[in-house]
């Protein structure tokens, strides 16, 4: 990417297009309802609730903790949304404010590398999908699975590499792209679950029982019940932190809100409802319970059901992907070095990355995903609290934009980095990752988001809230707007679509 683009006064190892305040607010309501569609509507979707069950609840109880989780979720998410909505800034530009304008490739690599290990395992995932396919229209490819080349076989890598280079196709016009193929993936898949219901009743002869197999209560039902709670909430946790690179092309708030409550409690808790139906359905017909949708479409005897479904679960797959691994890191990387890397260019990087770690070993290797992934996610939560705790309580979302684009403004702090940001989540972080990771501390451990987040919130408020550059910030923003009266200050006014 040239410098030549850059505007005046601003660093170009700051600022690209692809970083900038967004113009175009064209991810109205339907456009982000549709997204959250497709990130739901997934195996992991399709598994989370009845694996709910494993932790010694019964079927009220897992409904009770859905609801209560998605609720906290609605609520949490509408924090990252609306800040994304009134600055137009993508998450790691948006980091900038609390981290400083270079020290925010924290939390943005810390989230980047959650993402590109999750790109390539959930592109695996949906590869199963086309193997399934495959040997049900050819049979005779049966041949290619029984070799091994670094841990798959050749059907394997064609089926990995096919859907690897499909997502690649959503980068030709960038978000756009992303948003068009949103808008019609995720009903499809509604579409598609619904008739998957209706084909498992049907052959159950409609009698279906909701007793699924639970696990023991190790410690109690109540501790068990807000477990569950508080992983409904970690499921999210990626995107709570970068909901805005969504929000940020959404032309009100009021259009940000709406998407979220029916994206979000409305649609997750009617497909957890029709993922436990069909997951129990699976038993009367089966004989056992079927947690994995491929498999179970892999199953059915009509050719044009399987077909069907395992290419709708292949497209949900995309989906989720799509959402919550690919646009982070695609941005994330791009703000490393915004005159090289723009947002195509990072996401072909993240893509790249995604195949060279070969993911279906490191999804295979249940210590590496646990030490890894787990690691990692655990400090998600202290990135969200210090995030949210600086931009809505410290600041009061009063934001000088222009000033994330200098190397001279208010967010420069001491070379680019905040250190109060930076303690504060190191401070948070590692009590975090003991809970999450030490066996010891298992009771405590699905509650490691809300820790992190609380520790970190209060750890930054405490060592922030008398910082004099945050005030003189927040005394400049309301300058500028009291001079540009309903425009954000020190940024152009977008350009709002239909």
């Amino acid at each position: 990417m040239s410098t030549s683009k850059v505007p005046a006064g601003f660093s170009p190892r700051l600022w690209n297009e692809d970083l900038a305040p967004a113009e175009h607010r064209k991810w109205g309501f339907y456009s982000l309802f549709a997204m959250w569609m497709s990130d739901i509507h997934s195996i992991g979707g399709y598994t989370f609730a009845a694996g709910l069950f494993a932790l010694g609840l019964g079927g009220f109880q897992v409904f009770g903790a859905l609801v209560l989780g998605i609720i906290l979720v609605f609520l949490l998410m509408n924090l990252s949304g609306w800040a994304g909505q009134k600055t137009g800034l993508p998450y790691p530009v948006l980091a900038r404010i609390s981290f400083g304008t270079f020290g925010a490739n924290l939390p943005a690599l810390t989230r980047g590398l959650v993402a590109v290990a999750w790109y390539g395992i959930q592109t695996w995932l949906a590869s199963r999908a086309v193997i399934v396919i495959a040997l049900r229209i050819w049979p005779d490819l049966a041949g290619l699975t029984h070799n091994n080349l670094l841990g798959e076989s050749t059907l394997g890598w064609i089926a990995f590499l096919i859907m690897w280079a499909l997502q690649l196709l959503l980068l030709r016009n960038g978000m756009e792209t992303i948003r068009r193929f949103q808008d019609w993936a995720g009903p499809a898949v509604w579409v598609v679950m619904l008739l998957l219901t209706l084909y498992v009743l049907n052959a159950a002869g409609w009698h279906v029982s909701f007793s699924l197999p639970g696990g023991v209560a190790k410690w109690g039902v109540a501790q068990a019940f807000f477990a569950a709670i508080a992983l409904t909430v970690a499921y999210f946790s990626t995107l709570l932190l970068n909901f805005c690179d969504f929000s940020r092309f959404a032309p009100s708030r009021r259009a940000v809100t709406k998407a979220n409550l029916w994206g979000l409690p409305v649609n997750f808790i009617a497909f957890s409802i029709v993922s436990v139906v069909v997951t129990a359905g699976s038993f009367q017909v089966y004989g056992q319970y079927i947690y994995d949708p491929v498999e179970l479409v892999g199953r059915m005897d009509n050719m044009v059901a399987l077909l069907l479904g395992a290419v709708t679960f292949a497209v949900a797959t995309l989906g989720i992907n799509v959402v919550a691994n690919f646009v982070s890191p695609a941005y994330d990387l791009a703000n490393t070095w915004p005159s090289k890397i723009d947002f195509r260019k990072g996401g072909l990087i993240a893509a790249l990355v995604a195949l060279v770690i070969t993911p279906w070993n490191l999804y295979n290797n249940p210590q590496a995903v646990n030490l890894f992934l787990g690691g990692l996610g655990a400090v998600l939560g202290p990135l969200f609290g210090i995030i949210a705790t600086d931009y809505y309580i410290l600041r009061r979302q009063k934001v000088v934009v222009a000033d994330l684009f200098h190397e001279d403004g208010y967010y420069t702090y001491t070379r680019g980095w905040n250190a109060k940001a930076v303690v504060s989540f190191l401070v948070a972080a590692v009590p975090t990752v003991i809970v999450a990771l030490v066996p010891v501390f298992a009771v405590l451990a699905p509650f490691s988001w809300f820790i992190g987040a609380g520790l970190a919130a209060a750890i930054h408020y405490a060592i922030a809230h008398n910082d004099e550059t945050i005030a003189a910030s927040v005394r400049a923003a309301i300058s500028l707007e009291r001079e540009t009266p309903g425009q954000l200050a020190g940024a152009e006014p977008p350009e709002v679509l239909p």
